[in-house]
């Protein structure tokens, strides 16, 4: 059984709502729950109006595992400022007309679409990926693009936010999916405080690969973990690959290799990522004075603290303090 909503209903906020249909993932179903729909009282306020719903009372979810029940009808998806759209593992099974129209009139007045994992193919049967980009699991990266064609998929990302359509790949880039949607709304500082509390990485940009290989290291301080501290704690030093691999005391290639496998991406995006996600904090705790951020966060220069600022969020660092900054916080 389930409630209906895990809070009240608040329209000051924005209203996630999350379609359960028979055969439904419960990984993904958490994955949303957790970011979107538990209190924060660490943070001091709440950050969505969260609930579920199904076109049927009873929901039988994936496998038989559990049933769900006394969520609310499939009418609340028409209440949704962002609606998550249901994903199964058996992707030839055509979703119900009653869920696609829903999704088809939340894309028509404007509501913002997400989908995890096998969620893409919803969204692609109702016909609002067309033309966009979208990602789904790799491992059905073939069936959906000979049933999708008009869809640019993008079957080795973790997840592809496309403005107001947004996909996520295999089960555990919900969580990275989530987390973007949350720095999205809310900002950098409150996403990392979302992030801590789920206990999971802050920041994956969706650009990583799907498969990352994890092979059973030869030596037991092949772990990137000390490394990406010291790192952390040195952004506003001029730090280079170099740097990294001598602190970690293996050549440059081999440094690069370790994050190829272990992270998904190359040591200098994830050091520059890194540097924007401080820039970002330090812009939103009242820091406006962006030469002076660029070289805390070891951007250097304001000129390229704009342009990397931009590149990640969408914004101008001037338009995210408006946004994000102590000035700009609702609630």
């Amino acid at each position: 059984m389930a409630q209906e909503s895990s809070q009240g209903p608040d329209r000051g906020l924005h209203r996630v709502v999350v379609i359960v249909d028979e055969n439904s993932n419960p990984f993904e179903l958490g994955c949303a729950t957790e970011i979107f729909g538990l209190r924060r009282p660490e943070i001091g306020r709440d950050l969505y109006d969260f609930r579920l719903c199904s076109p049927e009372p009873s929901t039988l979810m994936r496998d038989g595992f559990f049933t769900l029940a006394g969520v609310a009808g499939l009418a609340a998806a028409d209440t949704a400022d962002t609606l998550i759209v249901p994903n199964r593992p058996d992707v030839e099974v055509p979703r119900r007309t009653a869920v696609l129209d829903a999704v088809r009139r939340a894309h028509a007045r404007g509501a913002r679409l997400v989908g995890f994992c096998s969620g893409a193919f919803t969204l692609a049967e109702a016909g609002v990926l067309d033309g966009r980009r979208a990602t789904a699991h790799w491992q059905w990266a073939d069936t959906f693009r000979a049933r999708f064609p008009s869809v640019r998929l993008e079957s080795d990302v973790l997840f592809v936010d496309d403005g107001d359509i947004l996909t996520a790949a295999g089960s555990a880039a919900a969580l990275d999916l989530g987390l973007h949607v949350v720095r999205r709304d809310h900002g950098a500082e409150i996403a990392n405080s979302v992030s801590r509390r789920l206990v999971f990485a802050a920041h994956r940009d969706g650009g990583q690969r799907q498969f990352v290989e994890r092979p059973v290291p030869d030596l037991p301080d092949e772990s990137l973990a000390p490394v990406l501290v010291w790192a952390q704690e040195r952004l506003d030093s001029p730090l280079a690959v170099a740097d990294l691999a001598a602190r970690a005391s293996v050549s440059p290639a081999t440094l690069h290799r370790r994050f190829r496998a272990q992270l998904g991406t190359t040591p200098l995006a994830w050091l520059t990522g890194e540097r924007v996600a401080l820039a970002c904090r330090l812009i939103e705790r009242g820091e406006s004075r962006f030469e002076l951020v660029a070289r805390r966060s070891g951007l250097g220069t304001a000129t390229n603290l704009r342009a990397l600022v931009r590149r990640e969020t969408g914004l101008t660092p001037s338009a995210y303090q408006r946004r994000f900054g102590l000035d700009g916080r609702t609630g």
